[in-house]
């Protein structure tokens, strides 16, 4: 069921809209914030040494401030910014797909969080799983706490 929210394209497009007005607000107060991001979506140009991109997690958190927050901006549905890497302060330009946005963070507290999975325009979508929906539901309904949950189909 969840699967059926979160890989919507309409509830993705939300989520985008949502992240890109978040942080208009934010460059307009001048607020710094940080994002966790899925790293594997991020570009970087140019491309970081092989050293730095081995200590990424998969979710990494990129703080906006400073240098960092004066550089960026929104640029077809990507976060923009400028920021130094490793010991040497390897200087990149950084492109994270709004999408690729987990949590938004202002004072180490998430004040957004994307549950949206974020599928590039050429990728084909995955079908739908009828035999896994109803694993699913067998499963959740089999805690007779959860039945308060079920509309009744009269």
């Amino acid at each position: 069921m969840l699967d059926s929210v979160i890989n919507n394209k309409e509830f993705t497009q939300m989520m985008q809209k949502h992240i890109q007005e978040l942080i208009i607000h934010f460059f307009q107060k001048e607020q710094n914030f940080g994002i966790l991001c899925k790293i594997e979506d991020a570009l970087f140009e140019p491309s970081l040494p092989e050293d730095i991109v081995s200590e990424f997690r998969p979710l990494t958190l990129f703080f906006l401030a400073g240098y960092t927050f004066e550089t960026a901006h929104i640029q077809d549905n990507n976060l923009v910014f400028e920021a130094g890497f490793g010991t040497e302060n390897f200087g990149s330009l950084v492109h994270v797909p709004l999408v690729s946005i987990m949590q938004i963070i202002v004072d180490e507290t998430p004040v957004m969080i994307n549950l949206a999975i974020y599928q590039p325009e050429d990728v084909p979508t995955k079908v739908s799983d009828k035999k896994g929906e109803k694993n699913s539901m067998a499963s959740f309904l089999s805690n007779p706490e959860n039945s308060r949950f079920v509309k009744d189909k009269k």
